[in-house]
């Protein structure tokens, strides 16, 4: 197996994992903060999907998803359309409200598809092609790549830990002591 196929399976993984982390999720599910300070589930979802799009569309040297297919429009956010979440404090997250479940995974399995295209393209020479040289070392493509999973990855288990402590909520039965569990 060569580098790009371990990394397409890789994001792969990304792709099935979403959609078992967001699907079946009310909009009020989606946007609640389980404690002060804490980021929900769709900001988290839609954060990890603005970042690999936007950085494997920079690497690709395509517009991205988001922009290109109208997606940034049908979520109707109050951000820029560059915005990728990086940087947002509290009343920004807030603002980013995700209608419903389904606008997330048609837009992940958007990003997937351009991500998967992209993928398959390469070869392992093209991961030493430097892209982004502001880093020191410079960033090579093959290390983005790797950085993007790892950001995904980080999300995706925030996300899922969020969506069950919400399920234990919802049964009144809590997994931690403390302000989470039902008064």
């Amino acid at each position: 197996m060569r580098s790009p196929a371990v990394l397409a399976h890789a994001y792969e993984q990304i792709e099935e994992t979403f959609t078992r982390t967001v699907e079946g999720l009310t909009p009020d599910d989606l946007n609640r903060r389980v404690q002060p300070g804490a980021n929900p589930i769709g900001w988290l979802a839609w954060h990890l999907l603005r970042v690999q799009d936007d950085h494997l569309a920079d690497v690709a040297g395509t517009e991205q998803v988001w922009t290109a297919e109208g997606w940034a429009g049908r979520f109707d956010l109050p951000v820029d359309d560059a915005a990728t979440g990086y940087g947002m404090g509290e009343a920004d997250v807030d603002a980013v409200r995700v209608s419903s479940a389904d606008l997330l995974l048609g837009y992940s399995r958007a990003v997937h598809a351009r991500s998967a295209e992209f993928l398959r393209g390469l070869s392992d020479e093209d991961l030493d092609r430097v892209v982004d040289t502001d880093w020191d070392p410079p960033v090579t493509l093959g290390v983005r790549l790797v950085s993007v999973l790892s950001d995904d990855l980080q999300h995706l288990g925030q996300a899922a830990y969020v969506r069950g402590l919400l399920e234990a909520r919802a049964q009144d039965v809590s997994p931690l002591p403390g302000p989470l569990r039902p008064s």
